[in-house]
């Protein structure tokens, strides 16, 4: 053995010899160490010869050894002795100077440790001893290899709960605050942070917060790297969950405040992405004071990229506002939504039974104070996660407000310090205490870090002065014109100021204004030379905006993309400072120009009152529903109408269904959006939108909707039908009943390849059976079930003979025998006489299926199928005798009435299976000779060979 060649170098046949041959890395029948066994000519031991290939001089030997010792340790752990030799072996060989050795050594390391664990009663001396300190030194290579599989092995190794607390106090903590020190080499400290962020959700929560806390808030204030700040951002929401609600309000949230604010975008958008879960930790005080109008300032930030991720966050950040419990409903331990009235659902349903259009007013007039509880706010993420967890990234809801009020101006400032009670009075309409706002809530540095913006007060202060002079010399239709050629002339200076946001909040203001004045004119000539001169200034103010907004997006683009080679985006303040999305843009859902015919429709304020709740701040509902206008598309991001409608269950879910006129224009925006994907979205979960609406409102605002799905494109449909059951088991008897006729529809796709549609359609009905008496069931469904068991698809066919064996259970469950006897006839006539040999097999396997699920009384079955089931003996095609040797062997004399001695059926049916066992197809007589048990495990077996 003394001759063995070095792997790989001089002599591959030698190498075969030992068994090398078939080695790769998807062999898992040989042992990497087989060598070792293997008698040879240098008449070493096993333990003596790895040791001897464990130090060799060739690198791929010792490569080789570090790789097999999960192999090494299963033969030697059984004496100790050579089990403590194997261990000095393995600490000899983690001080190889090859990094690749050391790095296939610590890729071995967790699997060893999970071994000895298993095996050895003494596993946590001998790992704690010899392995543990590899781990902890490897941290420290030199290697950046070695490193990588070294922190892989710790994260293992921590999640298997395979580290001792006090090794994780003493070894591993210590490290990583040395590695993450401020004096510390960049490169060792990015990868400290990034481990300590990903091992804080397996450690205790005291070694945490006592620990590795003050470290993390240390790293969230570092000027000197932005990746460390950047990693501390992507997983804040992580940190947050591992020390919990108090240490988060102490010391987290100010250093969460200092990342949304930090210089470099990058940091902003990891903030806003990771929004849901710190907000998930945080009390409802802290919740609604704090986080809500930092998220505002994030959603209306002056980089795009950052705005798109807030946009995205909305509708989880809204749904941590939810409590279950106060809508009526709570989450069953599978996630799914129930039903739970309580008195106050029932006090609301009485007022919709009356008037519900006067109890929606009514409940947005006058909010409720809710207090949500800890318990609850739990729940609410798990909501959100079932409910609107696949898209939140989408935009646009024609929800402008009114331009009469000013609502932008107050209301991202004013939840600084809202009450819930207070929301309508914060966001300034009539009637309101204005004298409740604090300085602070006008104005907060934080929310405004740009430039002061030009003050036009005084030219207001002027063009009022100037009304109020001409009102007492003027009278009548003098006044109005006074009036509105000062505003024009206020107007037309403002133009050349048109880029920035906050004017043109004014000049919304102002428009408003000049056609109130136009309103009440008494000359149509004036009125009408006016509107068009108002009209020209509108169009124009649309063109300069659209000119602004298409020249700042490009140059955001532009200058984002060319930032990447320097600092993976260090800062684009300086590229993005003409991209100014304020609070009046945000406010106003992106749009410039109300619609003439709202103005004159609807008073103002009163939209807005519609939208009124106060289960959340105002704001975050605000910019929810401008997700459906179409200019966020162009200036946030083209798929936010997608992200709006995949959160909107869980919005929904938490604002409850008492407040579901805030949401319902939304709602009807989204579904007839011409994107399929928004609809698409809205179809598969309009289900569990029903849910929480209740029947009254589903069939009010959810049916129509949900008819208009029905006739989509199939992409928008098959979210509709794979939710059909669930969504019409919702629905009253009589609504229930209009679709029987509508469920044809689905038979016809656009694609007639699109067979697995039709596969869902016959899944679904065998649960819509239920919802429907055997005599519709038998008008209706009963062709659609007789279609699909015709269809070219063999899936679809096999599918559908369940379908059809539910009905005739549904028939004679329900002592419905006349229309089950007429349903068999109407088989035998299809099937078994047709001329198609893939009918005839269709029947065959119709009535094994029948005796399966005895679905009907044998009686009936025996005087109705067996005839015509036996007569299949005689078919020309053995594929039909072969699954009716299947049927008979398998199923049928099983059954104990074929048992029974005396049968008279039971006599035709051996003398059946007797001419099938001596059936001239091999096949044939096989499965008519074949016992069940042995049966079914050729069955299995010829299926895994298929």
């Amino acid at each position: 053995m003394a001759g063995i060649p070095l792997y790989f170098v001089d002599l591959q046949d030698d190498l075969d010899d030992f068994g090398f041959e078939d080695y790769g890395p998807d062999c898992d029948s040989m042992r990497i160490t087989a060598f070792l066994d293997i008698p040879g000519q240098d008449n070493l031991t096993p333990l003596a010869r790895l040791e001897k290939y464990a130090f060799s001089d060739n690198i791929f030997n010792r490569q080789i050894i570090a790789r097999g010792l999960l192999d090494v340790f299963r033969d030697f752990s059984s004496n100790e002795e050579d089990f403590l030799t194997v261990m000095e072996i393995v600490v000899r060989l983690s001080e190889d100077a090859e990094p690749t050795v050391r790095t296939e050594l610590m890729e071995q390391i967790p699997p060893i440790a999970i071994f000895l664990q298993e095996s050895r009663p003494k596993f946590p001396t001998a790992f704690f001893e010899y392995l543990m300190p590899i781990v902890v030194r490897y941290l420290t290579d030199v290697n950046n290899q070695v490193r990588k599989a070294g922190q892989e092995a710790l994260l293992i190794l921590l999640e298997q709960d395979l580290i001792s607390q006090s090794d994780i106090e003493n070894k591993v903590c210590p490290i990583l605050l040395d590695l993450s020190a401020p004096d510390s080499d960049d490169e060792y400290k990015v990868e400290a942070v990034n481990i300590i962020c990903k091992m804080a959700s397996m450690l205790s929560r005291t070694t945490v917060e006592h620990m590795l806390l003050p470290r993390f808030c240390e790293l969230c204030s570092d000027g000197k790297l932005f990746q460390v700040r950047k990693i501390c951002a992507a997983n804040f929401g992580d940190i947050c969950n591992a020390v919990g609600q108090e240490a988060t309000e102490r010391l987290l949230i100010p250093k969460f405040f200092e990342l949304c604010s930090d210089s470099v975008w990058g940091m902003r958008k990891a903030c806003a992405e990771c929004f849901m879960a710190v907000s998930y930790t945080t009390s409802p005080e802290v919740r609604r004071s704090k986080l809500s109008p930092l998220f505002i300032s994030l959603i209306s930030d002056t980089c795009r990229w950052v705005r798109q991720a807030a946009f995205q966050s909305l509708g989880p950040f809204i749904s941590t506002f939810a409590n279950p419990s106060s809508a009526g409903l709570y989450i069953r331990e599978d996630g799914t939504l129930s039903i739970r009235p309580s008195t106050q659902d029932m006090n609301s349903s009485i007022t919709l039974t009356s008037s519900s259009t006067n109890a929606m007013l009514s409940s947005s007039q006058q909010p409720m104070e809710i207090k949500p509880e800890p318990a609850t706010e739990e729940a609410s993420a798990e909501v959100n996660t079932k409910l609107s967890v696949e898209n939140i990234n989408e935009e646009s809801s024609n929800c402008c407000t009114s331009p009469g009020e000013d609502v932008s101006q107050l209301s991202q400032g004013d939840e600084v310090a809202a009450d819930v009670t207070e929301v309508a009075k914060d966001n300034g309409f009539p009637g309101t205490n204005s004298e409740l706002q604090s300085p602070e809530d006008l104005f907060n540095t934080f929310l405004y870090w740009r430039p002061p913006l030009p003050d036009i007060s005084q030219d207001l202060e002027l063009l009022q002065f100037k009304t109020e002079k001409h009102k007492d010399s003027c009278s009548g239709p003098c006044n109005n014109c006074v009036a509105s050629s000062e505003i024009r002339k206020v107007l037309e200076s403002l133009q050349e100021h048109m880029d920035d946001p906050d004017v043109q909040a004014q000049v919304q203001v102002l428009s408003a204004a000049l056609r109130a004045a136009q309103f009440d004119s008494v000359g149509d000539y004036e009125t009408k030379k006016m509107e068009e001169s108002s009209g020209k200034l509108q169009n124009k103010t649309i063109s300069d905006e659209t000119a602004v907004s298409d020249a700042t997006c490009k140059q955001v683009e532009e200058d984002s993309v060319s930032s990447l080679p320097s600092q993976d985006h260090v800062s684009d303040q300086s590229t993005t400072s003409t991209l100014k999305s304020t609070d009046s843009e945000e406010q106003h859902g992106g749009t410039t120009v109300p619609l003439k015919s709202e103005q004159e429709n609807n008073p103002p304020f009163e939209d807005d009152k519609s939208k009124l709740q106060d289960i959340i701040p105002q704001p975050l509902l605000d910019q929810y529903l401008s997700m459906t206008d179409p200019a966020r598309a162009q200036t946030v991001d083209t798929e936010i109408a997608k992200h709006c409608a995949y959160s909107l269950p869980g919005v929904a879910l938490t604002l409850g269904r008492q407040n579901w006129h805030c949401l319902k224009d939304t709602y009807e925006t989204l579904a007839s959006d011409v994107q399929w994907k928004v609809r698409r979205t809205l179809a598969f979960s309009i289900h569990e939108l029903a849910v929480i609406l209740g029947d009254q409102l589903t069939a009010a605002d959810l049916v129509p909707i949900f008819n208009g799905f029905l006739k989509d494109l199939d992409e928008v449909r098959i979210g509709v039908l794979k939710h059909l059951y669930d969504f019409l088991k919702l629905l009253h008897a009589d609504k229930r009943r209009e679709y029987l006729y509508q469920l044809q529809e689905f038979v016809v796709t656009d694609n007639s390849r699109n067979w697995r549609f039709r596969y869902e359609l016959a899944e679904q009905l065998i649960l819509i059976l239920e919802l429907y008496n055997p005599n519709e069931v038998y008008d209706y469904l009963r062709h659609i079930a007789l279609t699909l068991c015709s269809d070219k698809v063999s899936e679809v066919r096999w599918i559908s003979f369940k379908l059809v064996v539910a009905i005739l259970q549904k028939f004679y469950a329900n002592n419905a025998n006349a229309l089950g006897l007429n349903f068999i006839n109407e088989l035998v006539v299809r099937f078994r006489h047709c001329s198609k040999w893939v009918g005839r097999q269709a029947f065959a396997f119709i009535c094994q299926a029948v005796v399966e699920e005895e679905c009907m009384p044998v009686e009936q079955f025996v005087e109705h199928l067996l005839p015509s089931l036996l007569s299949l003996a005689s078919d020309p095609v053995p594929n039909v005798r072969v699954l009716l040797a299947k049927a008979l062997r398998q199923t049928l004399l099983e059954k104990a009435y074929f048992k029974s001695v005396g049968n008279p059926h039971l006599e035709a049916a051996e003398e059946t299976i007797l001419a099938l066992q001596s059936d001239r197809d091999q096949d044939v007589s096989f499965f008519a000779t074949l016992k069940l048990k042995q049966a079914n495990m050729d069955n299995t077996t010829l299926e895994k060979q298929t």
